[in-house]
C-alpha cells in the first residue's frame, strides 16, 4: 500500500501497489503493520457495505461522539463517489476544513479517516458502491451529523445532490449547535 497523508492531519489517501500479470492483479488493501507504521489505528471492529441506485445520492456528514468515536477507511469497489470529510477536532490547526477526492472502481483508492472527523459522500455514477472498515461498532446513541450544504463548510460538491435520506437532509447547522455540542 500506498499510503499518502492529507492536508487534514491523521488522515490519508490509500493507494494500492498492485503486482499485475496476464491474469490480472493482487494488491494489499489492509495491513495492521503498515497502518500502525503509518501512524493509522489499525483497529476494525466492524465492515459495512452502502450501494446507491443512482448517482447523486449523498450520504453524510456522518460521525460518532466519545468514547464511541470511529476511525473509518471507505473503499469505492464499484462506480465512482466524492468522499469528504472535516475535521472536528476543536483543538486542530485545521478545523471545521475538508478535504474531498474522487474514490472510483478504477483508482482503487481509499479515504482513512480518523476518530473526531464528519464523512460524507456524493455517488457519481449509478450504482455505486463502498465498503467501511469501522474502528467501533455503531452506537445510534452516540451518532451525529451535520448538513451537507452547512455554508460554513462550503464544501463544493462536483454533482448535484438528487436523493438525501430525511435523517442527513435535516442534520444541524454549524452555527446552531455549540463547540461541545459537536
Amino acid at each position: 500500500m500506498d499510503i499518502h497523508p492529507n492536508p487534514l492531519p491523521g488522515s490519508a489517501l490509500i493507494d494500492l501497489k498492485r503486482l499485475s500479470d496476464d491474469r490480472g492483479f493482487f494488491a494489499r488493501s489492509f495491513c495492521v503493520d503498515e497502518f500502525a507504521e503509518a501512524g493509522l489505528d489499525p483497529a476494525i471492529a466492524q465492515c459495512n457495505i452502502s450501494y446507491n441506485h443512482k448517482a447523486g445520492t449523498l450520504r453524510g456528514f456522518h460521525y460518532q461522539l466519545e468514547p464511541n468515536a470511529e476511525v473509518k477507511v471507505i473503499r469505492c469497489f464499484r462506480g465512482a463517489i466524492y468522499d469528504v470529510i472535516v475535521d472536528l477536532r476543536p483543538e486542530s490547526p485545521t478545523y471545521l476544513q475538508h478535504f474531498g477526492a474522487e474514490l472510483t472502481e478504477d483508482n482503487y483508492r481509499a479515504m482513512y479517516i480518523p476518530k473526531n472527523f464528519g464523512h460524507a459522500y456524493l455517488t457519481l455514477t449509478d450504482g455505486a458502491a463502498t465498503m467501511y472498515q469501522v474502528s467501533t461498532p455503531y452506537t445510534p446513541g452516540a451518532e451525529r451529523g451535520l448538513r451537507w450544504d452547512d455554508p460554513t463548510l462550503a464544501v463544493e460538491w462536483p454533482h448535484e445532490v438528487t436523493t438525501i435520506s430525511d435523517k442527513d437532509a435535516s442534520w444541524p447547522l454549524l452555527s446552531e449547535l455549540s463547540v461541545e455540542a459537536r
